[in-house]
Order: structure tokens, then C-alpha cells, then sequence
């Protein structure tokens, strides 16, 4: 089986309706039937387990989207389904298994609010992995436990395989955030997940300028019903957004290693710098866990992201405006590196962090501008 790299070139090339080496964008939301009647299939009939190519309808698949999907699918060894952002992709998570409980850790503030959602809708009730580690009892056939690792903003590395036992044990599913972590960092498929989360948004655009989310799974039938699902729910990813997705995932491997080794060595200096810098109270990354898990769950490299937390709210408040190469602005994942005042998104984080997505500039002027910026608040 060809890699990664060369995967997310050519594994939609045999999807491809036209001659043009790169993927056309195709902006229509309605597709001529076939001029053979006998084709015809009745929506009483239709399913969704061959839509590859019977395009009809963008709301349900498009050329852009089906190319996306099948690269996706390909360099993760899953079947992907697309969504109009990792926000839409985790609703529609929730929507198809519709737990009654779920156990959930700190993460996204965004996961957490649609939790709260489906709690108001449904009833669910929200536990914590604390809870479900010293209790599973209180978890039952088809409730979910979910988890988001390396967790947002910190980075820190939760034991997949443990919390699948947990779950697999009380028929319950795990589901898996692996946003910070993705392929070739980790997959979540062989610590037990039942479906991976990934906001495309963030690494797999890769270019802060798309909106998309991904869920995977390993069977054919989760699959069909997400498909048809999303067309209910109307969440399809968008053509433009499609073709944008497609290209970034051309470079996609190239980022991911270089992202993650950048903020690896980034880590590394300021851990092993740290006493130069008396404001600087704390790093967190997964590269400084210890624990025995993590070099089988992530033995490609460590995620791109990293916080730190500085002395008072008002340093954390006006060091990224110290930096040079690092963008104050929020989101990650993309060739650009980022740092962003966490307060100012999330309302869940302590007021000191600075949450850090490292791109593929050199890293020595990364690491020369952090100790500039530390360096002048002594």
C-alpha cells in the first residue's frame, strides 16, 4: 500500500471526470440525470451504499466532496464522511448514536456546548472520565465515552486504550477528538476508537483559510447512515471548501512532520531554558508526559501545539504582541504559526495561558523570537 504522501496526491485520481491535473471546482448544486431511463432509481429505493460518482443532489455529495473523502479515507485506512465544520462533524456524531450518557473530559468548549444541547434535547446525561474510570457501571449499551486527545488547549496525552477497555466492556462506543493528533501523529483506530473526530479545519486544510469537519469509521454501514444523515441535517461540506481541502491535503505529510517537529524542539528548548525566564510558570506539551502509553499511541511525533502560562494576567494579555513570526489570532493546524491569549475564546482556561500552533517556518527563528518575547519581560 503506497504512504501517505503519496496517497494524499493520488487516491482520488481514479474519481477524476476530467483531464485537468488538479481537481476542477464544481459550483453547481444540481446534476443532470443520465439519459437512460433504465438507470432510474426511485427515492423509495435509493440507498446510500454507492453514491461514488451519482451525484444528483451537492446537499447530499459532490465531485469536490466524494475527492476529499476518498483521500481522507485512504491515508487514515477509514471511510471518511465530510462535514460543513469539526463543530457540524461532532453534532452529527451525537445525532447517530444518540447516547443517553456520556463521559466526557475537559476539551473544546465547542464539544462541551453541544453536550449541553443534546442534554436540553434528550436528556443526556454527562459524566466525567473521572468518573467512569472508577465507576463503568454507570455506563450502558450504546452510551459513548468521549475523549479528546491531546486535549484542547493543553496538549496533554489521555490512554485510549484504557477508556476503549472501559467502554468496550459495558457495550458502550469510544469516540475519539484526535484534532491535535493527526495521521501520521496517531491513530486512534488500533487503541479501540469506534469513530474518529477530526476538525479538517485545522491540520488537514492546513491553510486557516477552510471550513470542514471529518468523521472516520471502519464500517460500511456508519458510513451509509452519517451519508444520509448529513443530507438531513444539511451539513455537507461546501464545493469550494471541498477543493480547497483537496489541495492542502497534497502537502498534507510534509506539514504534519514538520509542524511536530518544529514544536517538539520548540518544547524541548524552553523545558530545558525554563529557569531564564522567571515568568514563565509552566509548559505543557505532550512530549513532557511520562507515562508508558504514549510511545505506543504516539510513536510518529507529538502534536504541533503547546501552551504556557505566565506569571499574571497581564503578561499572558500582552506577550503575543512581543512576537514577530507567531500571529494573536485564534484556531490552529495551519502553515502559519499561531499563539493566542486563551481567555479570549474560552471561557473555561485559566487567565495566565497562551495557547501556541506551531507552523513550518524555521524553528530556529521561532524559538530566537519566544526568547525575545521572554526575555523582555523579566
Amino acid at each position: 500500500m503506497a504512504g501517505i504522501g503519496t496517497n494524499s496526491i493520488h487516491a482520488a485520481d481514479k474519481l477524476s471526470r476530467v483531464s485537468d491535473v488538479i481537481q476542477p471546482i464544481n459550483v453547481t448544486t444540481t446534476f443532470r440525470y443520465s439519459e437512460d431511463p433504465s438507470t432510474y432509481v426511485k427515492a423509495v429505493d435509493r440507498t446510500y451504499d454507492s453514491i461514488i460518482g451519482d451525484h444528483y443532489y451537492s446537499r447530499l455529495t459532490h465531485p469536490n466532496s466524494e475527492a476529499a473523502e476518498e483521500i481522507i479515507g485512504t491515508i487514515t485506512n477509514a471511510k471518511a464522511v465530510a462535514y460543513s465544520s469539526g463543530l457540524a462533524s461532532i453534532f452529527a456524531a451525537f445525532t447517530y448514536f444518540n447516547p443517553k450518557t456520556v463521559a466526557i473530559g475537559l476539551g473544546y468548549h465547542g464539544t462541551h456546548g453541544i453536550t449541553k444541547i443534546f442534554s436540553k434535547l434528550t436528556n443526556l446525561k454527562q459524566i466525567t472520565l473521572q468518573d467512569v474510570a472508577k465507576d463503568p457501571t454507570q455506563l450502558s449499551t450504546g452510551d459513548v465515552i468521549y475523549v479528546e486527545t491531546p486535549v484542547n488547549p493543553d496538549g496533554e496525552v489521555f490512554d485510549l486504550e484504557f477508556f476503549g477497555n472501559i467502554a468496550h466492556s459495558r457495550g458502550a462506543l469510544l469516540l475519539v477528538d484526535a484534532t491535535f493528533a493527526p495521521p501520521p501523529l496517531s491513530d486512534p483506530f488500533k487503541q479501540g476508537a469506534d469513530l474518529v473526530i477530526h476538525s479538517a479545519t485545522k491540520f488537514f486544510g492546513g491553510h486557516s483559510d477552510l471550513l470542514a469537519g471529518i468523521l472516520l469509521t471502519k464500517s460500511d454501514k456508519v458510513k451509509n447512515d452519517l451519508v444520509y444523515e448529513r443530507l438531513l441535517l444539511g451539513s455537507t461540506i461546501a464545493n469550494l471548501e471541498s477543493f480547497l481541502l483537496i489541495r492542502s491535503l497534497k502537502t498534507f505529510e510534509l506539514r504534519i512532520r514538520r509542524q511536530s517537529s518544529n514544536a517538539t524542539k520548540i518544547v524541548e528548548y524552553l523545558s530545558a531554558n525554563q529557569h531564564k525566564f522567571p515568568k514563565l510558570v509552566k509548559i505543557s506539551h505532550g512530549s513532557l508526559q511520562k507515562d508508558a502509553f504514549i510511545a505506543k499511541q504516539m510513536p510518529n511525533g507529538h502534536s504541533p501545539i503547546f501552551c504556557i502560562e505566565l506569571e499574571t494576567e497581564e503578561l499572558a494579555r500582552s506577550f503575543p504582541s512581543k512576537l514577530e513570526y507567531f500571529h494573536h489570532a485564534t484556531s490552529l493546524g495551519g502553515v502559519e504559526s499561531l499563539i493566542e491569549w486563551r481567555p479570549i475564546s474560552d471561557s473555561t482556561c485559566p487567565v495566565t495561558l497562551l495557547r501556541v500552533s506551531v507552523g513550518v517556518e524555521n524553528v530556529e527563528d521561532l524559538i530566537a523570537d519566544i526568547t525575545k518575547a521572554l526575555e523582555s519581560i523579566h
